[in-house]
Order: C-alpha cells, then structure tokens, then sequence
C-alpha cells in the first residue's frame, strides 16, 4: 500500500513551512491571491521557495490568474506546480501546461454529483484534480473555507485521473476522509491554523502523522 501524498497549502511564515518539511510535507501550497489570508508577497515567496526546494515539491495557488502574472511568479520562484484555483476551464488548464511547461492541479468544488461529473471532463487535461467543498454562493473567496462536501460524491469520480481530497481536512478526521475515500493524496489549509492565515506547527505536524498512518499498512503479530 502506497503512502498518501500530503500537501500543506497556505503556507507563508518560515518557521511553520520548516514545521511541514520536517514533518514529512510532500508539497507545499504558497498562495498568490490578494483577497487570501494566506497571500504571500513575491520576494517573500521566493524565499519560501528556496527553503523548501528539493525538499518538497512547491505549489503556487493562483486564482484566474494572467499570463503576466503566473510568468512574473514562475520567474521569481519557479514552482514544481501551478494550482488553478479559479473557474479556469479545460482549455485554460491546457493553455497554462503547454506555456509554462509545469504540472497544472486543477481545484473544483464538489457539492453535486454534476461536480463530479464536470471533475472527470479534466481526466487527461489537468495533471491532477484537487476536490474541495463547493464554497457558499455569496463567497467572496474560491474554495470550500474549511468545510467538508459529502465524500460519497466521488463514488463516480473517474479514478483513472490523480487527485487531491480536501476540503475541512484536520487532524482529527484525515485518517477518516482516508480510508472513505480511498484518496491518493490530501490537502489542508485552514485545517491546520489557530486564526487565518496563522500556520500552527503543532497541528501540521499532527496532521501529518495522521495521514500518512492511515496510508501504511497494519501489521499483524505473528504470535
């Protein structure tokens, strides 16, 4: 049995992102959206970069970003992945692959069983899928702001196509999402804070620990 990949996004502080490396982080999430709690500044995202380089591959989180604006990211920081965050289409995954040359994960809301089918139309288009709640109507901000979408939505998810659970993640409930889902990888960001935008490295490490212990096989005494 495979170890779950786990990702640790919005990070932005120094200390919490060594928190997640040391812990074990497969990816690590730096956001560049204004309206975030969780935006982090281009120099200071570079710097974040560097820290983590070779140690876990870098994400950026960009929501209906511009050409401009992804060029002037991946100049100063070069991520191992662009994270599409906002009503970017196939086309618009496709047109950001074949320009930058990195890995897209597409995030979609899942609140339906038509988000789920409209998640399998990237199936050989995105690189992988990140399924997160659906957010309220009135959200000002992408993306399910910690909430957890019913996971027997993904009954019907094409799992031919990679892809990334999140949505209400904690440390509590990973193992949980885990196991029901059966998810090869998972992501969390407001799941491991104390106010938003403020990382705790208690709670990362833990969340950590809890997920890659529900992707590790069990193993039984021989007595």
């Amino acid at each position: 049995m495979s170890t779950v990949v786990v990702k640790i996004c919005g990070l932005s502080e120094p200390e919490t992102l060594e928190a997640a490396l040391g812990a074990g982080a497969d990816m690590i999430g730096l956001v560049s959206f204004q309206k975030s709690p969780r935006h982090v500044e281009l120099s200071t995202m570079g710097a974040l970069a560097n820290q983590a380089r070779g140690r876990a591959e870098i994400v950026i989180l960009t929501v209906d970003a511009t050409d401009a604006h992804l060029s002037a990211l991946d100049d100063a920081v070069k991520p191992d992945w662009w994270q599409l965050h906002g009503r970017e289409d196939e086309s618009r995954v496709k047109s950001v692959r074949a320009k930058f040359g990195q890995p897209v994960m597409k995030a979609l809301g899942i609140g339906s069983g038509e988000d789920t089918v409209k998640a399998n139309g990237f199936v050989g288009i995105a690189d992988r899928i990140l399924l997160d709640a659906k957010p309220p109507k009135d959200a000002t901000r992408p993306g399910g702001l910690g909430a957890v979408f019913d996971w027997s939505l993904l009954d019907t998810l094409d799992r031919s196509q990679p892809f990334m659970l999140s949505g209400g993640l904690n440390p509590s409930n990973v193992g949980e999402a885990i196991v029901a889902t059966n998810a090869p990888g998972v992501d969390v960001s407001s799941g491991v804070e104390s106010a938003p935008g403020r990382k705790d490295a208690a709670m990362i490490e833990q969340f950590i620990h809890a997920a890659k212990a529900a992707s590790t096989p069990k193993i039984r005494s021989s007595a």
